[in-house]
């Protein structure tokens, strides 16, 4: 775990609570539909759930490995589907966090944290295009196979 950047690892272990509250109002402002498709309850869970994700993030930059991130994706996708949460919203709070963490890190661990969080995003856009996702469907598509 110290193979890749450890003291910028520790920084956003530190400070995980502060990026996540900064992350979520940046993908609010950046969607102005998602405090509404949440309840006070359900912002607090994602606001936690971002925190688990900079933790996950902390053991990409920390070991310069992007597994550790692309996992957590994968296995929290059932969960955010329990919960009626959009894997696009998850995108976006991953877009919020790379906005809101990278001008703190030196380049070298910026990409780290670049790659770790493409991996996620990847995960999460390959899991909004299965079906039971809560995303806005295309309407002329929805017209078409409404009889199917």
């Amino acid at each position: 775990m110290k193979a890749g950047y450890p003291a910028a690892a520790d920084g956003l272990r530190r400070d995980r609570a502060a990026i996540a509250a900064d992350a979520l109002e940046a993908a609010m402002a950046a969607d102005p539909e998602l405090p509404d498709r949440f309840d006070e309850a359900g912002l607090r869970l994602l606001q936690r759930d971002t925190e688990v994700l900079i933790e996950r993030l902390a053991m990409c930059v920390s070991s310069n490995d992007s597994r550790w991130l692309a996992e957590y994706a994968e296995w929290i996708g059932p969960i955010f589907r329990r919960r009626r949460v959009s894997q696009w919203d998850a995108v976006r709070v991953c877009e919020a966090i790379r906005e809101i963490v990278g001008p703190r890190l030196t380049a070298e661990e910026s990409a780290a944290m670049g790659r770790s969080l493409d991996a996620a995003v990847a995960v999460f856009r390959g899991n909004g295009r299965l079906g039971g996702d809560t995303h806005k469907r295309n309407a002329l598509l929805k017209w078409l196979y409404r009889g199917v």
